[in-house]
Formats: C-alpha cells, sequence, structure tokens
C-alpha cells in the first residue's frame, strides 16, 4: 500500500541553518495497516508527512502509494488519494463557507471531480447527512451553516468526515487531538477507530500520548533525528507497557525521550 525506501531531506543544505529532517526511513504499510507515531518534537514526525503529502520533494528516496511512484508528484495531484487532518482546528476547512459547501468540496475534489461545471446531486446530500448523522454531533441539521460557527471538536469531526468521505488510499493524522479538551479529544479518536476500521483504511497516526500510541492501530513507530528507529506489531506490541516503549527507544536511540509533552500526556493509564 504505502512504501518509502530511503527517503531523505535536508533542509537549508550547506548553510550554517542547515537541518536534516529525514534520514534513510524506510517504511511499508500494508493495506488496513493502522500504526501510530510518536517521538520529540523535531524528530521528523510532520516532516515525514510532508514528504508523503508532497508539500516537498525528498532528496533521496522514493515513495511508492498503492504501487504507484508518486515520489515527484505534485501535493494536489496526491491529495485526490490521500486524506490528511492537522492538528489546528481550523485547518482543513473553510470557515465562510457551509458544511454542506465544504463536504461538497472534498466531495469533488477526492472523486476526481475537475470541472468548474460540476455539482452535488440530492443523493449526495443525502448521503452528506447520513454521514454527519453518524457524527452523533448534530451536524446533519445545521448542513446550511458556515462551519466557522463549528466547535473545534466539532470542526474536527467535520474535517475527519471530509478526508473520509471518499475513502482514501491513505490517512495521515497529525496530532488531530492535541489541540482540543480531554473529553472531546476522546469523542474525536473515537470516531477515528470507528471510521478507519468501517471503511478499512490504511492510516499514520502521530501522537504525543503514549497509551495511544499503544493501544490504538496495530503497529507503533518510534521516531529519533529523522529515523524510525523502533517499529512494533502483533503479539509483542499487545504486551508492552509505557515504561517497556520508553525503554525499548532508549535502546534503540541511544538516548531517554526527552521530551515533556510526551512523557507527561499519559493521561489514561
Amino acid at each position: 500500500m504505502l512504501e518509502l525506501k530511503n527517503v531523505g531531506k535536508t533542509f537549508n543544505a550547506g548553510t550554517v541553518n542547515e537541518k536534516v529532517a529525514l534520514q534513510g526511513v524506510n517504511l511499508t504499510l500494508a493495506p488496513g495497516d493502522f500504526a501510530t507515531i510518536v517521538g520529540s518534537n523535531g524528530a521528523g514526525k510532520s516532516t515525514l508527512f510532508n514528504a508523503i503529502a508532497g508539500s516537498f520533494l525528498p532528496d533521496t528516496g522514493t515513495i511508492l502509494l498503492d504501487g504507484q511512484d508518486i515520489t515527484f508528484w505534485p501535493d494536489y495531484k496526491r491529495s485526490k488519494g490521500i486524506g490528511r487532518m492537522f492538528q489546528d482546528p481550523l485547518k482543513g476547512t473553510a470557515p465562510h463557507m457551509t458544511i454542506e459547501e465544504n463536504l461538497a468540496l472534498a466531495y469533488l475534489r477526492a472523486s476526481g471531480h475537475t470541472s468548474p461545471f460540476s455539482r452535488i446531486s440530492k443523493a449526495d446530500r443525502a448521503q452528506f447527512a447520513e454521514r454527519l448523522a453518524a457524527l452523533g454531533l448534530g451536524l446533519e441539521d445545521r448542513m446550511k451553516q458556515p462551519v466557522g460557527l463549528l466547535s473545534g471538536g466539532q470542526r474536527q469531526a467535520l474535517t475527519l468526515l471530509m478526508a473520509t468521505l471518499v475513502t482514501p488510499k491513505l490517512l495521515l493524522l497529525d496530532e488531530h487531538t492535541a489541540a482540543l479538551d480531554p473529553a472531546t479529544a476522546d469523542k474525536v479518536l473515537a470516531l477515528t477507530k470507528q471510521i478507519v476500521a468501517e471503511h478499512k483504511i490504511t492510516c499514520l497516526m502521530i501522537t504525543h500520548n503514549m497509551h495511544d500510541a499503544l493501544s490504538l492501530g496495530n503497529r507503533t513507530l518510534m521516531m529519533d533525528a529523522g529515523r524510525i528507529v523502533l517499529d512494533i506489531a502483533g503479539p509483542e506490541r499487545a504486551g508492552l507497557t509505557v515504561p517497556d516503549l520508553l525503554l525499548r527507544f532508549s535502546k534503540q536511540a541511544g538516548h531517554d525521550l526527552d521530551d515533556d509533552r510526551v512523557l507527561l500526556s499519559d493521561r489514561r493509564k
């Protein structure tokens, strides 16, 4: 499904501001894999997502999606097969447009309709309402309201729906609950698990919560200095505790995890 081979990226190469962001990253995701990614700030997690989504071209390596080489594809072309959510609830939606209009844009983009004369049918609107109702937030009764009137949690739930309205080949979740209060974050995470499982979506999720890194999905990746230093799945992962994971990271990376945000975020032990 997704394969990264020796992907590397250095910003401002040859200058005093040189930053090696990704170093020889190799990763293979099978169809239906749901992998969580954890690491300190600057470990390369979001940079990895940017490389996959096409925000920049890597210096080395190749990126394959569903067997197709997308290494040099522009981001808009990749967006037809890759859904993405960000930490900021304000990203991913147009606040002055209605809920229905935002869903229509997401649907037309992901389904490959590029004509300015493309239209949404009554059947499409009925589908939007049905999918909104499944969120359990009452948004199906507010389809004509601007998205800017929604709360942060409602906007993230809507963005999740927009990213999966047409099932993507790959879903990238970049700390999509980090800006929400704990109760709302739990609800959005529950919706995430439900939608990913229901549609069998291949998914990568960045998180700072160590408990979530072990309890969600079927694989846990840990990054450090632009490298994937740990990749755990199956029975080995099932028996791990957070202290076990930190110890494994220390052995592989050669140092302790030093990000307080990660270390203090395990609120659901």
